[in-house]
């Protein structure tokens, strides 16, 4: 699936993310274990932000100025009623170009919709696009090898793909980055994020 299907498919959905039964504190506490890694505020990037603000709260409390993207329209039209204030950005992360530099960025649930083979040049460009001693949170399957998939768990077919857990972590090594925290969050689901930190030097 080409990452523009993936924004009409999460134009249907929304509403999964508005129901009183969301789970608002969902990547709350292990975005707070990434900003304890991170020397200084500056200017923040959420990746694949939807529509809650949640991650845009957070970082707005840690003194950071945040910016999110989307490639849904209507998550960010929700996103941006919540926000007025924060910049948001429609766009595809694959082709999306930095202007600036990030002290701090996440990709919570996000990147994991990338075609298999647009991962490591998005990976590549988002290190890139990080401050000297920047943080990058990410979540992603936590398989044993690279693989792709679809389904339609959340009601349109929505794609997924994955370097595995040793390509990502032998991906932010080669590219100068420390791995600062590695975690199954939801063991035993394949559902894993890493913590890295670009190296200041």
């Amino acid at each position: 699936m080409d990452p523009s299907d993936i924004g009409k498919a999460y134009d249907q959905i929304t509403h999964l993310w508005q129901r009183p039964g969301f789970d608002r504190s969902n990547g709350i506490a292990q975005h707070q274990r990434a900003l304890a890694f991170a020397s200084k505020a500056g200017f923040a990037l959420d990746i694949g932000c939807g529509c809650t603000g949640r991650f845009i709260s957070l970082l707005g409390q840690h003194g950071f100025s945040a910016e999110g993207l989307d490639v849904s329209s209507q998550m960010l039209r929700l996103a941006k009623a919540r926000h007025p204030e924060v910049p948001f950005y429609h766009a595809d992360i694959c082709t999306f170009a930095f202007e600036k530099r990030y002290a701090f960025i996440s990709a919570w649930d996000s990147i994991w919709h990338l075609p298999l083979a647009s991962q490591e040049p998005v990976l590549r460009k988002i290190v890139a696009g990080l401050e000297k001693g920047g943080v990058f949170i990410f979540s992603f399957g936590g398989t044993d090898a690279p693989g792709e998939m679809q389904n339609r768990h959340m009601g349109p077919e929505v794609y997924y793909s994955t370097l595995g857990t040793n390509g990502f972590v032998s991906l932010m090594l080669a590219l100068g980055c420390q791995i600062k925290h590695l975690e199954f969050d939801q063991y035993p689901e394949p559902h894993a994020y890493l913590v890295v930190q670009k190296e200041s030097d």
